[in-house]
């Protein structure tokens, strides 16, 4: 049977020594363990914040920029819209100043006797063609009867030679084209139901609906919008 031996105190001291050390390096190594585990995490922590905080930036400029960008193009439409209708103003304005003093000239035809009944045979005429008919009648300022029956056998021989037929027109003393109008005639067919407006004022009307295409690309140019033509 072995004999166990009693630790002497100095014994015992050093035991206590070495435990003590041993707890302390185990502390120790835990701690680091503990310190380099927190800055790995104090690290992640941070450029994950970073990160957020800098896409945060990014998405808030780009916010920015795309409403700069469409404030700067909303102004450019703005400013091109009210530039394009002044321009357009401009050229309306131009057009209504010509056809004003078009409409300011039109009396002018009817001054000179020779002239004004060669005008009023073209628009008989062209009365006789456009109804077909064989009896007419012709709306007339009363100022005008003696030349505008003149000009009605004048555009009857014509309308003989051309189509071969007879025409008569009358004018229509009840209905007269008013006074105030600068001239030109009505041709009235189908028993009073069908007229032909070719008074000097209907036909700058009707030129200024055909002819207004033609005239703003002779004083303007082409419109390089447009697609299509007629």
């Amino acid at each position: 049977m072995s004999q166990i031996h009693s630790l002497s105190d100095d014994q015992v001291g050093q035991e206590l020594r070495k435990m003590t050390a041993f707890i302390k390096q185990e502390a120790t190594e835990k701690a680091r363990e503990i310190e380099i585990k927190a800055d790995e995490e104090f690290a992640i922590e941070k450029s994950k914040l970073v990160r957020q905080e800098t896409d945060a930036i990014d998405t808030a400029y780009q916010k920015k920029f795309k409403q700069a960008t469409m404030s700067q193009q909303t102004t450019r439409s703005t400013v091109a819209n009210k530039t394009r209708l002044r321009v357009l103003g401009a050229r309306q304005a131009l057009l209504d100043d010509i056809f004003s003093a078009a409409a300011d000239q039109l009396g002018d035809a009817a001054k000179d006797p020779a002239r004004y009944e060669e005008v009023l045979k073209g628009l008989v005429l062209e009365g006789f063609y456009a109804m077909g008919e064989p009896e007419l009648q012709i709306r007339a300022r009363k100022a005008d009867y003696e030349i505008v029956r003149k000009a009605i056998d004048a555009a009857a021989a014509e309308y003989k030679e051309k189509v071969g037929s007879d025409v008569k027109a009358t004018i229509d003393e009840e209905n007269n084209v008013p006074d105030g109008s600068t001239g030109g005639v009505v041709i009235v067919g189908g028993n009073g139901k069908i007229d032909l407006n070719n008074t000097f004022e209907a036909r700058l009307d009707l030129l200024r609906e055909s002819a207004l295409p033609a005239m703003r690309e002779a004083l303007f140019g082409k419109n390089p919008n447009r697609k299509f033509y007629d």
